[in-house]
């Protein structure tokens, strides 16, 4: 429901916008509308008196279609030619040409009175009518002003015709802005005679200057010629002056060739005697650089090797016979201190020889036994190798009875072993009745200390 209020609310404000434009009319800045019809009788405040229709301008109003009507008149400029055939008050026939600008006046006065007159013609009919109330009002000032008024004052001539044309364009609503004469012409040809005096003198004046002009130019140019014929002259003499000099110099350089040369050749000499010269000094200098000091280097560096070399041999000789004395020296004592160690070494081998005699005769003397148990322990595995040793020439050998084969030929073996042990025994024994009988070893003095 509330939608179907909203749609008619729209329709009517479009409705009422439709019926606005069509109503509504406005009054552009160079136009003025003219409403007539229903209620557009009303009277004017400009205007005094009762008007027949609306007028309307620079404003919008609302027209009532069907009961108004409305046109429009326009308000600004137009323009002219104007081409009239007339005579003036001495009776010549003159041609005359100019343009006329012209509009409705601003006031509603003028606007009733245009409208009344124009409001339906075309712009070519206004035309007409403005020609034709120029012509003739012009004809009518024409006719009472002389040809050389209109000549001499085209201004008076404007002012008269706008002044003649006031009252009646007043009538038709109608302002001149502008009123311009551009051309008044005769078939009789007076107005051309009417500049021949002036023409001649003119002309009189012109040839009068002319020739003045011709005389000064004369003038200026003999003048001028003088002027030229002085140049020339002074110009004459100073070349027959430059010639002279030219040709003095000319025989000055003559005379002085000769002279020159010799001064010249003078200077050659001079210069050759300075180059022989320097020359034979820089041959000295050559010889000096490339003989003399190559000698003197070579003597020098003979010398300096000379004296190097029996430095050398001095030096070396006397090495050699410091090292023959510290070789001799050091043999000397290496010889005395191997002495000493070995006397030493020997003693000391022999000392302990001794203690250890004795101490294995002591072992002996209280536990044999165990002394040979200790001797065949050391060497056990040396008699085992030993008795070992039988079984290798042997290629084959075959053990009877398996492993107890095996364990019996061992047995076998350690057997032999405990023989030694006997065997062993018998000998310490015997070492031991010698030990008594041996002679006893001084120990060896140190020397050294």
């Amino acid at each position: 429901m509330l939608w179907t209020y909203v749609g008619i609310a729209a329709v009517a404000v479009v409705v009422l916008l439709i019926v606005f434009r069509m109503v509504w009319r406005v009054a552009e800045p160079n136009e003025a509308l003219i409403i007539s019809g229903l209620g557009a009788h009303s009277s004017n405040e400009q205007v005094n008196e009762t008007l027949g229709f609306k007028i309307v301008v620079g404003r919008g109003t609302a027209v009532l279609p069907g009961f108004q009507t409305v046109r429009r008149l326009p308000l600004d400029i137009r323009a002219t030619p104007l081409t009239v055939t007339c005579v003036s008050s001495q009776g010549i026939p003159l041609h005359i040409k100019g343009v006329t600008a012209y509009k409705v006046g601003d006031d509603y006065g003028s606007i009733a009175n245009a409208a009344r007159r124009f409001l339906e013609q075309s712009d070519e009919q206004v035309m007409g009518t403005i020609h034709e109330l120029f012509a003739g009002h012009l004809r009518a000032i024409v006719g009472s002003t002389t040809v050389e008024e209109m000549l001499h004052d085209r201004e008076t001539l404007t002012t008269n015709i706008r002044g003649s044309l006031a009252g009646d364009m007043e009538k038709l609503g109608l302002v001149v802005d502008s009123l311009q004469i551009q051309e008044i012409d005769d078939e009789s040809g007076y107005i051309k005679n009417l500049g021949r005096p002036q023409a001649a003198a003119v002309e009189a004046a012109a040839r009068i200057a002319q020739a003045e002009r011709d005389r000064e130019a004369t003038e200026r140019e003999q003048a001028a010629a003088a002027q030229k014929a002085a140049a020339v002259r002074e110009s004459s003499i100073a070349q027959a002056g430059y010639q002279a000099e030219v040709d003095q110099a000319k025989s000055k350089a003559s005379q002085s060739g000769p002279l020159a040369e010799a001064l010249a050749r003078q200077e050659v000499v001079v210069a050759e005697t300075e180059t022989a010269k320097l020359n034979a000094s820089l041959a000295e200098k050559q010889l000096e650089s490339t003989v003399l000091k190559p000698a003197d280097a070579e003597a020098y560096r003979q010398r300096t090797l000379a004296q190097a070399s029996r430095d050398a041999q001095i030096a070396a000789a006397e090495a050699n016979a410091r090292e023959v004395q510290l070789r001799g020296e050091a043999q000397a004592k290496a010889t005395e201190l191997t002495g000493k160690a070995e006397a030493s070494a020997v003693q000391a081998k022999a000392m302990a020889e001794a203690a250890g005699i004795k101490a294995r005769a002591e072992a002996l003397a209280t536990n044999t036994e165990a002394v040979v148990a200790q001797q065949l322990a050391e060497a056990y595995p040396e008699i085992v190798t030993a008795a070992a040793s039988s079984f290798d020439k042997v290629g084959n050998m075959v053990v009877l009875n398996g492993a107890q084969g095996i364990e019996d030929t061992l047995v076998k073996t350690i057997t032999m072993g405990g023989s030694g042990f006997a065997l062993a025994k018998q000998l310490i024994d015997s070492l031991a009745t010698k030990k008594d009988e041996a002679p006893k070893l001084e120990p060896v003095p140190d020397e050294s200390a």
